[in-house]
C-alpha cells in the first residue's frame, strides 16, 4: 500500500514577515511603547520589498498590535497610554458622561487551577494559577464585581500589594511587570441574577439581572494568558462595541 503525504503548506510571504514580526515582539527586541524600524529597514532586513512588510506591518495594526502614528513611524501597542488603559472595559454610562473608576481588591491568592479554566487557558489540571476578585465602582457606586486567573508561571510574585500599587490597571500591570501584553480578547455575553453574595457587592436585590461577561484574553502568538468573569449592574450603565 502505498504512503500518502501531506504536501507542506505555503504561507504567503507577507505572512512569513508577520510571523517574524511576532516573534521579535514576542522576544522583547521592541517593547511596548516603543517604534518599530521603518518599512526601508525592515525590508533590508528580510530582504523583501517594502509593499511585502507594510502588508505584514497593515495587519498586525488592524489586530491592535502595532499603532501607526502619522509622522512618527509605527509603534507597539500599549496598555500604559491614557486612552489605551480602558481598552477592553465596554461598560459605559447612559448619559455618556466620563466617570471616576475605583477599585476594591476583594481577593488576591495562589491556587490550584479549576479544570474548566484549565482547558481555556491551556493549562495542566494541576497548575497552580492566580486568582483576583475585585469591586469595580463607577463615580463611587459598584457597578462591576470581577473574578479573575491567570498563570501562577507567567506572574511570580504577584500579590495584593502589586494588584494595588497598579490601582487596578491589571493589563498595564502585567506588560510593564513581566513583559505579557494583552492584544485581543474574545467575549462572551449572557444575563444572570444576582445570587445573595453578588448582590451585596453590589448593592442591588437578590435576583436583580447582571449582565455577565466571560473573557479570555491573549498575549502574542495567540497564546491565552488571562481568563475573566464581569458581573455588571446595567441600569444605569450599558456595553458598548463598535463593529467594523
Amino acid at each position: 500500500m502505498s504512503s500518502i503525504t501531506t504536501a507542506p503548506v505555503f504561507k504567503p510571504l507577507y505572512e512569513q514577515i508577520k510571523i517574524s514580526l511576532t516573534q521579535s515582539l514576542i522576544s522583547g527586541e521592541w517593547k511596548p511603547g516603543e517604534s518599530i524600524p521603518s518599512e526601508m529597514e525592515l525590508a533590508a532586513r528580510f530582504k523583501v520589498s517594502q509593499g511585502t512588510v507594510r502588508k505584514a506591518v497593515d495587519e498586525l495594526a488592524m489586530e491592535n498590535i502595532l499603532i501607526r502614528r502619522q509622522g512618527k513611524g509605527t509603534f507597539v501597542a500599549t496598555h500604559n497610554e491614557e486612552k489605551s488603559k480602558l481598552r477592553f472595559l465596554r461598560l459605559t454610562s447612559s448619559d455618556g458622561k466620563t466617570e471616576l473608576l475605583e477599585n476594591q481588591l476583594l481577593k488576591c491568592d495562589q491556587q490550584q487551577v479549576d479544570p474548566k479554566i484549565a482547558g481555556l487557558l491551556n493549562l495542566k489540571n494541576w497548575s497552580e494559577v492566580i486568582e483576583i476578585k475585585r469591586l469595580l465602582s463607577f463615580s463611587q457606586r459598584p457597578v462591576i464585581l470581577d473574578h479573575i486567573i491567570v498563570p501562577a508561571r507567567d506572574f511570580p510574585g504577584l500579590d495584593s500589594t502589586k494588584v494595588e500599587e497598579y490601582n487596578g490597571s491589571l493589563y498595564s500591570m502585567y506588560e510593564t511587570l513581566y513583559g505579557i501584553p494583552m492584544v485581543r480578547a474574545e467575549e462572551k455575553l449572557t444575563a444572570i441574577s444576582a445570587n445573595d453574595e453578588q448582590a451585596k457587592l453590589l448593592n442591588v436585590s437578590i435576583g436583580s439581572p447582571l449582565l455577565c461577561i466571560e473573557r479570555i484574553a491573549y498575549t502574542y502568538d495567540d497564546r491565552p494568558i488571562e481568563w475573566r468573569l464581569g458581573l455588571c449592574v446595567t441600569d444605569d450603565h450599558h456595553y458598548m462595541n463598535e463593529l467594523e
